[in-house]
């Protein structure tokens, strides 16, 4: 199923975080910040990691995308 990682894209502007900041404070990869930045799919311990970094719950970060 598709997932959106458009919600944590968002939460970056409104804390003027960069991309590069939210992998180091996270401590994840930078092709992990790739792979989310083309919305593939990415373990839960690397969700839960972001997750823990900005203080925040899956439902803040990813939006699985229905196909009707």
């Amino acid at each position: 199923m598709p997932v959106s990682y458009n919600k944590l894209w968002k939460i970056l502007i409104d804390k003027n975080m960069k991309k590069k900041e939210l992998s180091e404070i996270a401590d994840i990869s930078p092709s992990l910040i790739a792979k989310l930045g083309r919305n593939e799919n990415v373990t839960v311990e690397v969700l839960v990691k972001i997750c823990c970094a900005l203080e925040c719950t899956f439902d803040d970060i990813v939006e699985i995308i229905h196909n009707n």
